[in-house]
């Protein structure tokens, strides 16, 4: 009797201290969840942009802006920024006519103020750097062209942007600001035409920007003129109103904007907005 009495209560206290056992684990699995989980979770809350844009930007930005590309991409995987360079008013009579793209780089405020309030989203467009005008001649500078009056001259072969190109409007307003009548022999859609033509020996000299002749990497040389600083070309960017992945277009405006596209513009030559 007292035997069967003794095994009752082990029996009992065994089963006793089992239910406080699974009571206990129950509470410990609903209130501190594992670290994987908060791992997952967490990495889900901060997870960054992904996916492709298509970035329309002036020629006068084809270099930094593939480099800001490479450099965005590699500190956000997943995620693919390709681009179209041109002159600036052709990218925006592309953009009036339907051509997909996320984001607007212009070389100008004039041809971004031609989207503003249509195409770009909510109307906003930020300044991100600025430009000057410099003369491209060729290495040694066999002309001896020290500013723009010598660009005048019968024996030299003069090439600039069409008026309605930004560096071509900056160049009217240089000779206007100088008084000096210029006479190009030819008149390009592009600020990369016009290098390139100086580059290839087609003509003795253009006016192209300041980040156009640094970027050139010794093709061309530089001559710098007082009056180019009466045509500071401001440079703005925007996120497209119709852009497929609105996300990534403004994740990749801010960076442009940021630190790090700062220290990629400048040492290319560009001025700050």
């Amino acid at each position: 009797m007292t035997t069967h009495v003794r095994n009752a209560a082990l029996l009992f206290a065994a089963a006793a201290l089992a239910a406080v056992g699974l009571a206990g684990c129950a509470t410990t699995g609903t209130a501190a969840p594992s670290a994987s989980a908060r791992t997952a979770s967490s990495g889900s809350a901060s997870a960054g942009p992904t996916g492709t844009i298509t970035v329309f930007a002036a020629a006068s930005l084809q270099k930094t802006f593939t480099t800001l590309g490479e450099r965005y991409e590699a500190a956000h995987p997943g995620t693919t920024i390709t681009f179209s360079f041109a002159g600036s008013s052709d990218l925006v009579s592309q953009i009036q006519n339907g051509a997909p793209a996320d984001v607007f780089a212009s070389a100008d405020e004039a041809n971004m103020q031609k989207l503003v309030g249509t195409d770009v989203a909510d109307g906003a467009a930020h300044d991100f750097a600025t430009n000057v005008l410099e003369i491209a001649v060729a290495p040694g500078n066999p002309k001896g062209i020290t500013g723009l009056r010598d660009l005048t001259a019968s024996d030299v072969q003069l090439v600039t942007c069409a008026t309605p190109v930004p560096c071509g409007a900056a160049t009217a307003k240089v000779e206007r600001a100088s008084g000096v009548d210029l006479r190009p022999v030819s008149e390009e859609q592009s600020v990369t035409d016009v290098l390139g033509k100086v580059e290839s020996g087609q003509a003795d000299a253009g006016l192209v920007y300041v980040t156009d002749v640094e970027g050139a990497g010794g093709k061309v040389d530089g001559v710098r003129f007082d009056a180019a600083s009466k045509a500071v070309n401001t440079y703005p960017i925007g996120v497209l109103r119709d852009a497929a992945n609105p996300r990534l277009a403004e994740s990749f405006t801010a960076y442009v904007r940021s630190d790090a596209g700062r220290e990629v513009l400048t040492a290319a030559g560009f001025g700050a907005p």
